[in-house]
Order: structure tokens, then sequence, then C-alpha cells
């Protein structure tokens, strides 16, 4: 196939396997009686379009350099791809952050995150990216669409070059178990590019969102307010309650006033708001998006995903900083973790460190929503399954959690594509040194710090004593669920 001539590939659709969809029903009904996938119910059975893609208007920072596609694929979930004029030939797989928490999925997710990362398309790379099948958390299943929309780009415009996987922020999380799922299959990638990543997993790195939900509610009193129903605050918001974000800020800013001035706060506000900060060690920019996940990710977590199940504790923590720590850790509520409901969230989120293929990280040290500890963690992960020969990590002195420089995503790339290609294992300072001429063309800068090493996970957030995570489960429902390709905590 000629790569630069994308009007000449013969596109074909790619109908869904009946016999597929079977198997799975039948796996998934499997596991239900098992005990140990909740929440299928909330599956989506309609299959969506199928028909295959179909042309649709580019983003404005790629219109006039590429043809863009959209569709859906067969579990529902909307898609964007981009195939440069020049092509050279290679694909990069997009997998988005959040977790969004609509019920559908959001036609316009896949482009509106081509356009945010329209510099792979200006390199040179066809770009595909899904935007799920539903919003709400499920890592394996995110992982799944991911790999969906790969096979759909395969279909129609036949095998790349070269594939790789990207994801930033949870999008990190869900192209990291990409590469554990579906990278030691031989030709569906060749490498991985984690940037910004939450790369801790799901059962132990919303551990720092665990305590913002107690330390909070210990100072501030008022999620829930007395006088409401009151619920364990795990649950992050009782299911039916009908708050809103705007409603959550309102309650945040009249505890500690964090939208005003500090001379426009009470004296008691300030005080709030130092401990809290304090104590949580969050930047106090990100408070309230931390406070947010806290509140509605948790819900869905629970609720939605396991069944009103709580995976997350913090029994035997100490929590230090506040103004008074022995009466904080005297009144902060306190709560242990169902060993179940951890089992199912870590087999969902937590990675093995099973790596076959070139892992790049690239992460802002001051990054104010994923810590950089968590690369710490995940290299700590590969390194306990002797597979950290495959992972270099960059970091930078950046300061951002949802975008970097565009110099240092197609320096990122190029790198990697360059190991694949060489076999060539670059280092931190190498990659660091090839910034200089991407910026020439892009003018967004470099800021690596090749000599910085993040400290361990534990140094950011107090570890929970005890826990049951993945390996735990029996040999059955491992086998089980791994044969359930990506449906995760919930499809």
């Amino acid at each position: 196939m000629d790569w630069t001539r994308t009007n000449a590939v013969i596109r074909r659709s790619v109908p869904p396997t009946p016999h597929r969809r079977t198997t799975l029903s039948a796996l998934l009904a499997g596991a239900l009686a098992a005990g140990f996938l909740v929440g299928a119910s909330n599956a989506r059975g309609e299959t969506g379009g199928t028909a295959g893609p179909a042309r649709a208007e580019c983003p404005a920072a790629v219109a006039d350099k590429a043809t863009c596609y959209t569709g859906r694929d067969p579990n529902g979930a909307y898609y964007a791809i981009a195939v440069p004029n020049d092509w050279n030939g290679s694909l990069v797989v997009h997998a988005h952050g959040g977790p969004d928490l609509g019920v559908e999925s959001d036609p316009v997710r896949s482009l509106d995150d081509l356009g945010r990362w329209s510099v792979m398309v200006k390199e040179g790379y066809a770009w595909a990216g899904s935007s799920y099948r539903r919003g709400g958390y499920g890592t394996r299943m995110a992982a799944a669409d991911t790999e969906s929309v790969r096979r759909l780009f395969v279909g129609e415009f036949g095998k790349p070059r070269r594939t790789f996987v990207h994801g930033q922020s949870w999008g990190g999380n869900v192209a990291a178990k990409v590469v554990e799922t579906y990278g030691n299959r031989r030709g569906a990638y060749d490498g991985a590019l984690l940037t910004n990543g939450v790369l801790g997993g799901g059962s132990r790195g919303y551990d720092y969102r665990v305590d913002l939900r107690v330390v909070y509610q210990y100072y501030c009193g008022n999620h829930p307010r007395p006088t409401e129903p009151q619920y364990p605050l795990w649950q992050g918001l009782r299911a039916g309650s009908t708050m809103t974000s705007a409603g959550l800020r309102a309650r945040l800013q009249e505890c500690t006033g964090y939208a005003s001035a500090p001379e426009e706060r009470t004296t008691l506000q300030q005080r709030n708001l130092d401990d809290i900060l304090a104590v949580t060690r969050i930047p106090e920019r990100t408070l309230e998006s931390h406070l947010r996940f806290a509140t509605f990710t948790f819900r869905d977590i629970v609720h939605d995903r396991l069944g009103d199940r709580n995976p997350f504790g913090n029994q035997g923590v100490r929590y230090s900083g506040s103004h008074d720590d022995k009466a904080l850790n005297a009144g902060v509520e306190r709560f242990a973790p169902d060993p179940t409901a951890v089992r199912d969230l870590s087999y969902d989120s937590d990675l093995t460190g099973k790596v076959s293929i070139p892992v790049l990280t690239m992460h802002a040290i001051d990054d104010p929503t994923a810590f950089i500890e968590h690369e710490a963690a995940y290299r700590a992960t590969l390194h306990g399954a002797r597979r950290d020969g495959h992972l270099v990590q960059t970091f930078t002195r950046e300061a951002e959690h949802s975008e970097l420089s565009d110099a240092e995503y197609a320096n990122s790339i190029a790198a990697l594509d360059k190991w694949v290609r060489s076999g060539r294992k670059p280092t931190a300072g190498s990659v660091a040194a090839s910034c200089a001429a991407f910026d020439r063309t892009y003018g967004t800068g470099c800021f690596y710090d090749p000599a910085f090493r993040p400290a361990p996970y534990a140094t950011r957030v107090e570890p929970r004593p005890g826990g049951l995570r993945w390996p735990a489960m029996t040999s059955a429902q491992e086998r089980t669920w791994s044969r359930i390709e990506g449906v995760g905590i919930a499809p």
C-alpha cells in the first residue's frame, strides 16, 4: 500500500462477530454468578452504528492536513480517525482521560481529543481515538474500546507499519492496561507513550482523595450537612442526591473561602483551608477538582460499578500537618474496605507490570492532579515484574496536568518510534537533548529535567494497612476474568 495516498485506500466495514458476542455474554453471566463482576445489568446491549467510518469535518488544527472520519463501534462507542495527507504509515491510538460521567458515549469527545493532540497528525501519524461506550469508571472497558478503534482502523485502512498507544491522565492508566492486555499480541502495538498518567492504579491511586473526603468533612461538616440524610463518606455521595458541581463549589466556598482573595476570607475559613491543604498535600488550585472526583466519581465507582461495596479505607492512617493533629485523628471518620470491592477495583485498574513492548512516559514534576509519585509507583510495578527494561521515564519542569508542550509530545513520539525501529533504548538525557529540533517547529518550549527522580509513592500518600488486591483472586476467577476481554468492573 502507498501510505501517502490515503484516497486510494479501499474502505471496508467491520461487522460485529455474532459468535464472539454470544461467548462474551455467557462469560459475563458466569462472572455475575461468581460474584466478582457487578453492575453488568448496566451494560449497553445495543450495538450502535457498525457501517464503518464516515467522512467528517476535521478539527481546525488539522483541517488542511488530514482526512477525518467518525463512527460508532459495535459496543456503541463513538470514535474519530484522522489520516494525514502525508501519512508516514504509522498510527497513534489515543486513550482519553477522565473518566467522564455521562451515561452515553459522547460523540464529541474523540473529535475534541483529536484537536487537542493534533501534534501527532502534524508529525505524520494517523490518529484514532474512542469516546468509550459509556461514561463512568471502567479501565478495562476503556482499554477494550481503545483496542476496538485500532481494529477498526486496520479493517478500513490496512495494517500500519507501526502502532503506538498514547494515554494521558486516567487515559495513561487505560493505555497501560492496553499494553498489558493487548500489547503481547503479535503486531497489535509496537510501543506506548504515557503522559501525566494515573499509574498507581485505582486501589491505591485515589487514596489521597479518600483522605480529602474525610478531612474536608471533619473541618467543614457540610458535605453532608447535619440536617441532611447521612451516609458513609466512602460513597462519595449518596445515590439519590441531586447535588451538582455548582452546589459542591458553594459548600467548599462556604467552608474555606477558596475562591476569594485571602484578605476576604474569615479567620475560620482560612484556618480550614490551611488545615485541609496541609494534611492532604493537595495544591490549592486543584482542591475543587479533587473534591469533585472524591464526590461524584466515587459515587460512580461505588454505586454504579461495585454494587454499593466499599473499595476504600483509611483505618490506621495517621493524619498530620494540621493545627491540632490529635483532635483530627480522633474525630475523622474511619472505615475499612470490603475485600471483594478492593479485589474488583484492583483487577479493573491496577497494573501488573507485565509489559513486553517499549514504554516511554513523560510527566510534569508539578502535576497538580496526577502527582509525580505515580511514576515511582509504575516503575516499582515493572521492576517487581522484572520488566523495567522496557521502561524509560522522562520528567518536565511543568506544572500542568491536562496538556504539556507540543514540542515535547512530538519529541516523545519520535523518540519512541526510533526506539522501536532501532531497538536502541533511549535515556532521559537523550530524549531531552532531541527536543530542541522539534521546538524550532512548535515554539512551545522544552522543559525536561533529566536528573529528576520521583520519591516513592508512599512518601506522598500514606499506605493503607493490609488490603486485598487482584493477585489474591482465586485462579479460577482470574482465568474467567482474563477471558472477558476488557469489560472491567461494569461494561
